[in-house]
């Protein structure tokens, strides 16, 4: 077994460790539902990285890429994904209410999540160019899934940490502007995310 774990670890930082999509999600789920709206993103989010994972290790992922057309589809569903979840984010941020942690709102479903990542080409690519390199010279799915189950448990841990401290200094503080301010800023990260995209 020639999977480097050791070596991945210190690759996959830099990128689960800087705000992006899953993150920008991540805070915002935590701000409308608490914990559970939490869990409920890391599951989609975690179940998108294992989709990746399944998709390189079958080989779907090379076709793609291989393909100009087909990767640029991508590209463009992607980004109109992130657009609207954008502009759902913004428009929610501008009729924050108090926060209540209420069981009825529901900003980020899962699917919501696990689709963020799937149609994020800068996801695709990560798994094609970075973890391909760390999964040993024959590339089996279930090192893929294992280097998977890294990347989700070092996100995880990540998020869970920053959310929880979040939800605590929201209930010392006018939760109302400070949803305010993480919906629309957070939503005008994922539309500026989504323009980045086009751009490279």
């Amino acid at each position: 077994m020639d999977i480097n774990i050791a070596g991945f670890i210190p690759a996959l930082l830099p990128v689960a460790l800087s705000p992006g999509a899953s993150f920008t999600l991540a805070m915002n789920s935590a701000l409308s539902q608490g914990r559970k709206g939490l869990w409920v993103t890391l599951t989609g989010t975690a179940l998108g990285i294992y989709t990746h994972a399944l998709l390189i290790g079958l080989g779907v992922s090379s076709l793609l890429a291989a393909s100009p057309a087909l990767f640029g589809l991508l590209k463009i569903a992607g980004t109109l994904y992130l657009l609207w979840l954008g502009a759902q984010l913004i428009r929610s941020g501008l009729s924050a209410r108090a926060l209540t942690f209420s069981k009825g709102e529901k900003v980020i479903t899962l699917k919501a999540a696990w689709l963020a990542n799937v149609l994020n080409p800068k996801a695709m690519l990560f798994y094609l160019t970075v973890v391909s390199q760390f999964a040993g010279h024959h590339g089996e799915v279930s090192h893929y899934l294992l280097l998977a189950s890294v990347h989700v448990a070092v996100m995880a841990v990540w998020l869970i940490a920053l959310s929880l401290m979040l939800i605590t200094s929201a209930r010392k503080i006018n939760t109302q502007a400070l949803k305010r301010i993480i919906n629309t800023g957070g939503g005008a990260l994922l539309i500026l995310f989504a323009l980045l995209n086009v751009f490279h």
